[in-house]
């Protein structure tokens, strides 16, 4: 998205006198808060540049890292609320949950977030009434879609691995999801949780004792810090895969299908500005995307020996050679 768009969609920024125009020595400037930084986190801070905020000038933002452990998170989430900061901003479920019981006063702004409501983190989603508002990365029926469209290029698939964090509230809704849309496409489930680093070969060999033709994992932190390791478990048994994130299907699996989250992290930025500007979390809806990536790995798919329907091929947004 360009600068001129992006600042289009916010009314007139220019209007806002941010804290570096104040006058005397004694400006406050604003801490914002940031668990676990990664890669995503790059656009957070364009966006925050697109409307104006210089890190370490007008703004300062203050990172905890936890490596996506949940005793870690609530540690961060705590030292974040010590400090404290004026915002706090989260990616995943879990981050979003150890935020909340860490603080009812300071604004949370979640960054794709399964389904806000079933999680118990707001109470609707176009008055959250509480102190956290966001983006859901969910919307009717995407589950589904994901199952369907790797069903397309899988036709023979019987037994789908779901690769899933137990402990992420939204990776819960999705295995509920699953469980209604497998049977509509004469597929079986086959669960595959997976709630620390240490349990990924473990799960592996689980899962291939029930010999699965494909297999589908979440966007869980835990599972994208060990993208690689799926990757190369889903080649070496010849698995097609199916992912929430484009950076799984760079990485060498089949597709993808989701929203794009570099922008929607660029988005998150606009909610922190809203906020500082005096917006209440609880009176700010919560956005749930409208369009959708779709992305395949040809050079995957060749090495799998399945041919791409000419029709989904028409239908991606990006086809990796």
């Amino acid at each position: 998205m360009r600068r001129r768009e992006f600042i289009a969609g916010l009314g007139t920024v220019a209007a806002w006198p941010l804290p570096a125009r104040a006058q005397g020595p004694l400006v406050r400037i604003p801490r914002i808060g940031i668990m676990d930084d990664e890669p995503l986190w790059d656009n957070f801070r364009q966006g925050l540049r697109d409307l104006g905020y210089v890190e370490n000038q007008n703004i300062t933002i203050e990172y905890r890292s936890a490596e996506n452990k949940v005793d870690r998170l609530a540690q961060a989430a705590r030292e974040l609320v010590s400090l404290p900061v004026d915002v706090i901003v989260v990616s995943g479920s879990p981050a979003a949950r150890v935020a909340r019981q860490a603080t009812s006063t300071i604004p949370i702004v979640m960054i794709g977030i399964g389904d806000p409501v079933r999680a118990g983190f707001v109470v609707s989603l176009a008055r959250p009434g509480g102190n956290m508002t966001g983006y859901s990365e969910l919307s009717p029926d995407l589950i589904g879609k994901r199952l369907q469209l790797l069903k397309e290029c899988v036709p023979t698939a019987a037994r789908v691995a779901f690769l899933w964090n137990p402990d992420n509230d939204s990776n819960l809704i999705i295995l509920e999801e699953l469980i209604t849309a497998v049977p509509v496409l004469g597929l079986q489930l086959i669960s595959v949780p997976i709630r620390n680093a240490d349990e990924f070969e473990r799960a592996f060999a689980t899962a291939m004792r029930r010999m699965p033709n494909a297999a589908i994992a979440t966007g869980d932190p835990l599972l994208i810090s060990h993208m690689k390791q799926i990757v190369d478990f889903t080649a070496k048994n010849r698995l097609p895969d199916m992912y929430q994130q484009k950076r799984f299907v760079a990485a060498g699996g089949l597709m993808s299908y989701g929203i794009d989250m570099p922008n929607l992290f660029r988005r998150g930025a606009l909610y922190v500005h809203r906020i500082l500007q005096g917006a209440k979390p609880a009176d700010l809806p919560i956005e749930q995307p409208t369009r959708f990536e779709l992305v395949i790995n040809l050079k995957t798919a060749r090495a799998l020996g399945l041919t791409i329907p000419p029709t989904l091929l028409a239908l991606a947004d990006e086809v990796i050679e």
